[in-house]
């Protein structure tokens, strides 16, 4: 089903009202997760919203908690998240991380106590909203294997990055594993085999079920016994011919700057009480170096000729961010598409509330 992007919106900041979120933070909520689903980005959309309530109730997340400013420089601050939505903590660093840049040139923000933060780009946005360059991280549960390894312990590790170009930003965003774990929900939602090398088993070989490997992370995710083994794979696939040493490279990197920095929970260790995710936040002033029409106009010259190179017959050359922005106006205009298994989900949970959830376009 397809439902109106302002219909998803109404409802969700009704359920994060009666969920005891303040009307500004559950519209902030609202937002994060509509953005995902108009990009097309629908593992980080309302699909969440089960997950999130389940949180809610276990005490993971206390929504009358606010994230705090625990530490402040010119150029660096440490936030909070104080138990509460990633999105809120983050949402707050990245403002001081722009204030900061606006100033002195360059901000520097990490998160700690936090949660998830919906997607990673959301808070590259902000910075480019503000005329910088943006860069986002977060560590995550552990649903990775390393190279080699037969069990996960390596998160998903979002990393996003944007830059100023037309008609629309550069905008990479995404896992630093094959897939994000959230793409393999939606897959077991629709109940479609997983397509390439995203997840391997206790023998590293790799799952094309996905309640499988659904099963799979969820044992990785959430329980701090014996693992099955088995998890996500890094980024250059299963086999250490072709490099996937440098996809786990790039996910410890990430844990550096989060979980370390932080002084958190690694990936590795959310599974043992403690619930904290961490994030990294960073924006910088492209003014410095030169003038930023200049700038944005040699990025998009650039960018064009990448577009324009001779390709595979029937396939198109595209740059990260082309096809988030192609759905992201395809559905503000057709509306978001909400699959069998989340409506149900998220039905249960407005009739739990007294809410309804809107009906299809």
């Amino acid at each position: 089903m397809r439902v109106k992007a302002t219909d998803e919106r109404t409802y969700l900041e009704a359920v994060f009202d009666k969920l005891g979120f303040s009307k500004q933070d559950g519209h902030l909520l609202a937002d994060t997760l509509v953005d995902a689903d108009l990009r097309g980005i629908s593992s980080h959309g309302i699909q969440r919203l089960a997950w999130y309530r389940r949180m809610i109730k276990d005490g993971t997340i206390v929504p009358t908690k606010q994230p705090k400013v625990l530490r402040e420089l010119p150029g660096t601050v440490l936030v909070d998240a104080n138990q509460n939505m990633g999105q809120i903590a983050a949402h707050l660093a990245m403002n001081k991380v722009i204030e900061k840049a606006k100033k002195v040139g360059v901000g520097i923000g990490v998160v700690r106590n936090s949660n998830h933060f919906g997607i990673a780009g959301y808070y590259a946005r902000q910075a480019l909203n503000a005329g910088l360059v943006g860069i986002a991280l977060t560590n995550t549960r552990p649903l990775v294997v390393p190279t080699n390894a037969t069990q996960a312990f390596l998160g998903s590790n979002a990393f996003a990055f944007g830059f100023p170009a037309s008609p629309h930003p550069f905008m990479f965003d995404g896992a630093t594993a094959a897939v994000a774990g959230g793409k393999i929900q939606v897959a077991d939602k629709k109940g479609q085999e997983l397509p390439g090398e995203w997840v391997v088993d206790k023998n590293r070989d790799v799952v094309k079920d996905p309640k499988e490997a659904e099963d799979i992370l969820a044992t990785a995710a959430f329980s701090a016994g014996p693992q099955k083994g088995g998890g996500l794979v890094t980024l250059g696939g299963n086999k250490e011919v072709n490099a996937n040493y440098k996809g786990m490279g790039n996910s410890i990197v990430v844990e550096l700057l989060t979980g370390i920095l932080a002084q958190g929970s690694i990936s590795a260790d959310t599974v043992k009480g403690k619930h904290d995710f961490s994030q990294f936040l960073f924006a910088f002033d492209p003014a410095f170096f030169g003038d930023p029409e200049t700038l944005k106009k040699d990025a998009t010259a650039m960018l064009n000729r990448i577009r324009g190179l001779k390709h595979v017959p029937g396939k198109q050359t595209w740059v990260p961010g082309d096809r988030e922005y192609r759905y992201l106006k395809e559905n503000q205009q057709n509306g978001v598409a909400v699959d069998d298994k989340t409506y149900e989900e998220i039905t249960a949970i407005g009739k739990e509330l007294r809410l309804m959830f809107p009906q299809s376009i």
